[in-house]
């Protein structure tokens, strides 16, 4: 049978794109002739599809999944975070868990993998899409008029970004994945081939490049918050020179550094309190828009998914941690998930005091006052799923800014879904981006008004110099549970060796081992080369 025709409800996504309402979207019927026409709203709501790719808890696609679970940000960040040293989770009945926090998965599917693979392959067939009906010949074919037609050259530009973000998530996942383009046949019989990680990657390079020169028609930098722009752009590919050497074999630590600086004249600044960056005012307050390159935006009442910043609410908390005078998140559920080796808090913020009755400890970086410790043991030693051992991160934080727990009562107005926007790319990630790009340019000094200013806003001294040792910990602080670790500890070639290790790595063993190179990467799903036979199994998994 032919798909139904999907149908995006105004409501759905408000909250994201403004006033973008409905979206009929179908790699097939020829009905897309019709719906689009001539209308600009008609345009503007095929790209709100492809901003909501990024919140979407649709299962059309999956097999027998969670909604919330399968949400990309959620499986993003789960696979990037519970891998690494941030992060574990306490749900042992859950069949994605065990694997990834231990690193022992295999070719067998693991949900929260599939979920990454088939919602960046899913998006980027839906910008294919979209790309290919808003071509010239098409517009004219419709009787679009010229100016309306030039709007939707800057739609396009923006269908180009989400494609390139997904793709970047892909090849970042799994190497070398399936590659489409607007260009390519679709629909019927046909099975497209895979794509080198390096040509994927100089793909991307391409396009975000041709999106930030003066000649692209993607909006100026801090121009529409939430959706994309020429700041987005460019911050995704110093992400993407950033990890050059890992994705190519070849190093672009001169490309890196001419983005950063170039984004630098933009316009962009930190927002002068760590902690309001994470707030559920987070998109209202003009003082972190004014840091965020990129966000994907949720409404509690409008994008009402268990994943993004929802599923890092309320996993962060156990239900005993919620009564009726304490809702230390501002969320109403908490799920008992996931939580922080005291490990790594030790090693990256120094705490001390802690007092696990009353919850109170000492830090001095004001980033490590994120975290929630009453009624918690210190150690996951033995407990790797029990709850209580470990911290809670509250980084993500309902509760409006400059508000407490105790003024967001009643407990009638605390929501069960978040307000958080999560950052994609923001600016504190651009000046670290830029010292390690410095670094190995070896010109680290150049760096330092940057990482100085970061230190600043935390309330510590700078470091005395920039050093890979540095790096390693002030991505920890700055960009803890981001969505950035794995990727960090594999660019510093410590994610699977034995030079870096942290509980459960690599095993069940608490003190942590090392692991096989090859789980730098994921496996290709099995589903998905049993569809295609073109697809090959990444290098240590079997088909």
């Amino acid at each position: 049978m032919k798909r139904i025709i999907y149908i995006l409800t105004a409501a759905a996504m408000t909250a994201c794109v403004n006033d973008l309402n409905t979206l009929p979207l179908n790699n097939t019927e020829p009905v897309s002739e019709y719906v689009y026409g001539n209308s600009e709203q008609a345009y503007l709501q095929g790209l709100t599809r492809l901003y909501f790719q990024f919140v979407t808890n649709d299962l059309t696609d999956l097999q027998q999944m969670d909604g919330g679970a399968s949400e990309i940000i959620r499986a993003f960040w789960s696979v990037q975070e519970t891998t690494a040293d941030a992060a574990k989770c306490s749900w042992e009945n859950d069949a994605w868990v065990r694997a990834l926090n231990t690193n022992t998965w295999n070719e067998t599917q693991n949900d929260a993998v599939y979920a990454v693979y088939v919602r960046t392959l899913q998006g980027i067939s839906f910008a294919n899409e979209y790309l290919r009906q808003t071509t010239p010949s098409r517009l004219s074919s419709r009787g679009v008029s010229a100016e309306l037609a030039a709007k939707i050259d800057g739609f396009r530009a923006e269908a180009r970004f989400i494609r390139a973000y997904l793709y970047w998530m892909a090849l970042d996942c799994f190497g070398s994945v399936p590659f489409t383009t607007e260009n390519s046949p679709f629909g019927g019989t046909y099975f497209p081939s895979q794509a080198s990680r390096k040509d994927i990657f100089e793909f991307c390079v391409n396009e975000l490049e041709y999106l930030r020169s003066a000649e692209s028609p993607m909006p100026a930098a801090l121009a529409l918050y939430p959706r994309a722009d020429k700041g987005s752009v460019s911050g995704l590919l110093a992400r993407m020179y950033l990890n050059a050497q890992v994705y190519t074999g070849v190093s672009m630590w001169t490309e890196a550094k001419s983005v950063c600086e170039d984004i630098f004249s933009m316009g962009y600044s930190l927002c002068p309190d760590y902690a309001a960056l994470f707030r559920g005012d987070n998109g209202e307050n003009p003082l972190v828009r004014s840091e965020m390159l990129w966000a994907v935006s949720y409404n509690a009442e409008l994008t009402q998914s268990y994943g993004g910043t929802s599923y890092l609410l309320s996993a962060s908390l156990a239900s005993t941690d919620i009564t009726d005078q304490s809702r230390p998140n501002g969320q109403r559920n908490g799920w008992a998930g996931l939580r922080v080796p005291y490990e790594y808090v030790s090693r990256y913020f120094n705490v001390n005091g802690q007092n696990y009755v009353t919850g109170a400890y000492n830090v001095v970086d004001a980033r490590g006052r994120m975290f929630y410790i009453k009624g918690r043991s210190e150690s996951m030693d033995g407990a790797l799923y029990s709850f209580m051992n470990g911290w809670s991160c509250l980084k993500f934080n309902n509760i409006p800014y400059g508000q407490t727990d105790q003024a967001y009562l009643p407990v009638s107005a605390v929501k069960a879904f978040s307000d958080v926007d999560f950052p994609m790319v923001r600016l504190a990630e651009i000046y670290l981006i830029y010292a390690e790009a410095c670094m190995n340019l070896g010109v680290p000094q150049t760096a330092m008004p940057y990482v100085a200013l970061l230190s600043q806003r935390a309330g510590v001294d700078p470091p005395a110099e920039i050093t890979a040792d540095f790096l390693v910990a002030e991505r920890a602080r700055e960009l803890m549970w981001e969505a950035h670790r794995r990727t960090d500890l594999i660019r510093f070639g410590l994610y699977n060796t034995s030079d870096y290790l942290w509980p459960y790595k690599g095993g069940d063993t608490f003190a942590g081992q090392a692991f096989p190179a090859y789980r730098s990467i994921f496996p290709i799903p099995p589903t998905e080369l049993s569809a295609n036979d073109l697809l090959v199994q990444n290098p240590g998994y079997s088909r």
